[in-house]
């Protein structure tokens, strides 16, 4: 089994070099039938054959760093229009990058159009690749077939999202962790392709993982808050004795130093190239009601220090009269149509620029929340405050891979995951992945009503199960 799972996952690499291909030769052939011509002092001549490949091989391992970055090669792991949409973007900013390698070369900016023309050609090629590769994906892999283990709290909200995944997840059979584990362990060898193990007592869920395990049986599991934080553990040998050290402080000093100095030279660049539009937006707001351009809050960043955040104001000037802090919500009558526009592209947010370069925040880390907000989840989540460990930013894990209306406890989680895996190549991977979903306007959505009032009871209930971990850890 292993071997046709390893032959057939070379197949879909295969798939994704290819389309990768078709791309640098669509690439080079608008070299040499344009830019080639427009070369001044005859340095194409200069580059000969060998040069030439060089060229090539330039613009297709760029093409596969963006690519592999934001997705584009996630075939049957991500939805079909996400893997295109992905490409897109992937392409543009590889085109982008090629444009000014090729004015470098030619001692002067060149024309963009036959490049334009070009990504309109590859957008095509895009399109048709993904769909046979997707195609080709669900002949060789179809739907895994699993079984769903849980404990006795609701789980109606994460079938659903299991279901928008048909062409990958087959939920066959659930089953609830008071039928008893031998019960359990005898459905599991009834010949699924996988098992979910979804917030069950833990020395139950330590039990079947090695179960599992031991018989080579594939396993879907929900982390819980000590999982996240184990993963970001030091590995360390005493004698010949395995230990992990977690440890008390998230970055040392020589990480907090670079990532500060990224924070300000990028800070800089962005003030300098969103200015236009910084001044656009000023314009439009003071003209449509009169009102102040800027929006300050209070907000908590690194270790619970209170800080003003600076945004444009997107809601009525009266939008907290009683003084009550409030999450935005769908359709919320309190944005102005002009702060509908600017929340829905992110120019709310360029004010934030000024705080990283005051020290305030990052340009990557979890977003600062109200004093006001924490407090309220904390009463259910005690350790939200988690997410203080590091300094709070203008994006981060929480917003790449969730959305606005992503449950606090779920939040809390992603943030852990970039605390613990902090890494510069993180920051940076980041940074690229934030310019994806500005153009993804679910990540944009306000808490609906039904949400907010189911989180409590949801995290309530999983807090009991957070108090005994670590005596139940096995």
């Amino acid at each position: 089994m292993g071997r046709i799972e390893a032959a057939k996952r070379t197949i879909i690499l295969q798939m994704s070099l290819i389309g990768l291909v078709f791309q640098t030769i669509l690439y080079i052939y608008v070299w040499q039938r344009v830019y080639n011509d427009i070369m001044q002092n005859g340095m194409w001549r200069s580059f000969h054959r060998k040069g030439f490949w060089l060229l090539a091989a330039v613009y297709f391992i760029l093409l596969l760093f963006f690519t592999a970055t934001y997705g584009g090669l996630k075939v049957g792991y991500l939805k079909p229009m996400d893997v295109f949409f992905s490409q897109v973007i992937s392409l543009i900013c590889a085109n982008v990058v090629s444009y000014f390698q090729i004015s470098l070369l030619s001692l002067g900016l060149v024309t963009p159009y036959p490049l334009l023309l070009m990504m309109l050609a590859q957008f095509c090629v895009s399109a048709v690749w993904t769909f046979i590769s997707h195609k080709l994906y669900q002949r060789f892999f179809p739907p895994k077939k699993l079984l769903f283990i849980s404990g006795e709290r609701p789980i109606e909200d994460i079938l659903k999202k299991f279901a928008t995944r048909k062409d990958k997840y087959n939920i066959v059979k659930c089953v609830y962790e008071s039928e008893g584990r031998q019960a359990i362990e005898q459905e599991i060898m009834n010949g699924y392709d996988g098992v979910v193990l979804w917030d069950i007592n833990t020395a139950l869920r330590n039990k079947l993982l090695k179960f599992c395990y031991s018989r080579s049986i594939r396993v879907y599991m929900m982390p819980k808050l000590p999982d996240i934080m184990i993963q970001g553990s030091d590995q360390l040998h005493l004698f010949d004795t395995p230990i992990l050290l977690t440890r008390e402080y998230a970055m040392t000093i020589e990480q907090r130093f670079v990532k500060r100095l990224i924070d300000v030279v990028c800070a800089l660049i962005l003030v300098v190239l969103a200015s236009p539009f910084m001044l656009i937006t000023a314009i439009a707001i003071k003209l449509y009601d009169g009102g102040p351009v800027l929006y300050q809050q209070v907000r908590c960043t690194r270790d619970m220090q209170e800080f003003r955040i600076l945004k444009f104001r997107s809601m009525r000037t009266d939008a907290e009269k009683d003084g009550v802090a409030k999450l935005a919500s769908k359709n919320d009558s309190r944005i102005t149509p002009i702060g509908r526009f600017i929340r829905k592209v992110r120019i709310d947010e360029l004010p934030q620029l000024f705080n990283i370069l005051k020290g305030e925040m990052s340009f990557i880390g979890p977003r600062p929340e109200r004093p006001e907000i924490i407090r309220q989840y904390q009463e259910e989540i005690p350790e939200f405050t988690f997410r203080t460990k590091v300094k709070a930013g203008l994006a981060g894990y929480a917003q790449v891979y969730g959305k606005y209306n992503t449950t606090p406890y779920d939040k809390l989680k992603l943030d852990l995951f970039y605390i613990e895996n902090y890494s510069v190549w993180l920051d940076l991977k980041l940074m690229l992945l934030t310019l994806k979903i500005l153009f993804q306007p679910d990540s944009t959505e306000g808490v609906d009503q039904n949400q907010t009032t189911a989180i409590k009871t949801m995290v309530k209930e999983i807090k009991e199960e957070e108090k005994s971990y670590w005596s139940d850890r096995t």
